[in-house]
Formats: C-alpha cells, sequence, structure tokens
C-alpha cells in the first residue's frame, strides 16, 4: 500500500491550504514533514495567483510539537541541531512568506505544534482549540517555541504557560492575542474563508512590502522603527499599486491590482 502524504495542499479562491496529514502521530513535526512545509512555503511565495495561505490539519490534534519518537531514535547534537536549524528555517519562512499566513486551529496545538500557531500572521480558532507548551514536564522547556510565545503575548503570561504547561483554552488565547478569532467547530471553514475573501480583495504589493516591514521594524527602537515604517511608505507609494488604488479611490471606483 501507498502512504498517504504527510501533507496536502488545496487551492481555492486565491487561498492555498496545506494540511499537516499525520493524524495517528498527531501531525508532530517529522523530519518529512518539515521538508514538506518547507518546499510548499517555497513555491507559493512565488505563485502570484495565492493571495493567502491557511495552515490546518487532520485529525482531533492540530500538532502536537515535533516528532520525539523520531528524535529519540536519531540522538546526538548533530542530529538535534539539524533539526532545531530545520525548525527555524520554517518557522522564518512562514514569517518572511510576502501573504498573510493563517493558521486554522480546532483541537490541541502543543509545545512547537503551538509555536506554529503563534508564528502565523492571523490565526482562527474553534472553541474546541487548546494551546499548551508542555516541555517542562518531561524535562525539555519549550525555548523555541518560546520565541514565538514571548512576542505574541506579554512576559507575564508567557512565562506561566512555559513554567507551568498548563494547557489555555482558545477563549482564553483570543484574550492574550494569540489568536483573532474563536468560532463554534462547525463555524471554522466559513470564518476562514470570510478572513481569506477579505485579504483576497487587497494589493498583493502592499500587503508583502507591509509584513515585511512589520517584522522588521516589530524589534527596533522608535526612532528606527519610524525611519524604516517611514522608508516602506515611500517605496509603497511609487509601486504601481498605490497609483492605482489612489486613483481608483479619488475615481470612485474598485481599484485593478497588478496581477488580479
Amino acid at each position: 500500500m501507498t502512504a498517504s502524504p504527510v501533507l496536502l495542499r488545496h487551492d481555492e479562491e486565491r487561498t492555498a491550504t496545506l494540511i499537516l496529514n499525520r493524524p495517528e502521530a498527531q501531525n508532530t513535526l517529522s523530519d518529512e514533514l518539515l521538508a514538506a512545509l518547507g518546499r510548499e512555503l517555497d513555491a507559493i511565495a512565488g505563485d502570484d495567483a495565492v493571495r493567502s495561505l491557511v495552515i490546518a490539519a487532520e485529525g482531533p490534534v492540530f500538532c502536537a510539537g515535533h516528532d520525539l519518537k523520531e528524535m529519540r531514535a536519531n540522538p546526538g547534537e548533530e542530529n538535534y541541531r539539524a533539526l532545531f536549524k530545520k525548525c527555524t528555517k520554517l518557522m522564518l519562512a512562514i514569517t518572511r512568506l510576502p501573504k498573510p499566513v493563517i493558521a486554522k486551529v480546532d483541537g490541541m496545538a502543543t509545545a512547537a505544534g503551538f509555536q506554529l500557531v503563534a508564528t502565523c500572521d492571523l490565526a482562527v480558532a474553534s472553541t474546541s482549540a487548546r494551546f499548551a507548551t508542555p516541555g517542562v514536564d518531561i524535562g525539555l522547556f519549550c525555548s523555541t517555541p518560546m520565541v514565538a510565545l514571548s512576542r505574541a503575548v506579554g512576559r507575564k503570561a508567557a512565562l506561566e504557560m512555559l513554567f507551568t504547561a498548563t494547557p489555555i483554552d482558545a477563549e482564553k488565547a483570543l484574550r492574550l492575542g494569540l489568536v483573532n478569532r474563536v468560532v463554534a467547530p462547525e463555524a471554522l471553514d466559513g470564518a476562514v474563508a470570510e478572513l481569506t475573501a477579505q485579504l483576497a480583495t487587497k494589493s498583493p504589493q502592499a500587503t508583502a512590502m507591509g509584513k515585511e516591514a512589520f517584522y522588521r521594524q516589530i524589534d527596533l527602537d522608535l526612532e528606527a522603527a519610524y525611519k524604516l515604517a517611514s522608508e516602506t511608505m515611500i517605496c509603497n507609494m511609487l509601486a504601481a499599486d498605490a497609483e492605482e488604488g489612489i486613483d481608483a479611490f479619488l475615481g470612485k471606483r474598485q481599484p485593478e491590482w497588478q496581477g488580479s
């Protein structure tokens, strides 16, 4: 029998959806799955037909983090270093993708799976979603998930999750700013589709420039952040989509973006 692919892709209405497809292993991030995600992100980055990316999962668990069985079967500093390098490369690729990335969460997201959600630009969760950084319970502090977590919420909330490993529900994740919307499980598909439909109407040029600037300025001091943002605005103003958008606004018509 041919094994099912560990990652599925479905494109519709200018949105690419990548589906983690290891439900029997709680969608853990095996070496194969990390590689497949990396390949698809590279392909989507250059696909002008795609305006946004959704990352979803098969089964009742969104992602339970790294594949611990695989890690213990391949011990040693060299292998661990290679694994975390691949994971870091994936998280940076999501941040650097010139399109919005949305996590669609229906179930538990823990450890590196939680990191994946926190790294995405946006997140929509069902009321069934749960989030945790449980590494401390097995003597392996969630240091790499901590990077995304600490950039998404305040220090006290982040450290409580990291120190206690206590899962939080979707409503608390919403209050903390980890997710953007929480809906009933049966409404999850519609909520994500509504969000991607909104994104598809926006200028891809402006979106790409804005996303890059957002992540570059977020850790700068105030003066440096304004300098970078001003340079981005100038480049944006000189772009064809800005000229078209302003002319359309003044002419009271719908803009026609490049690549539309």
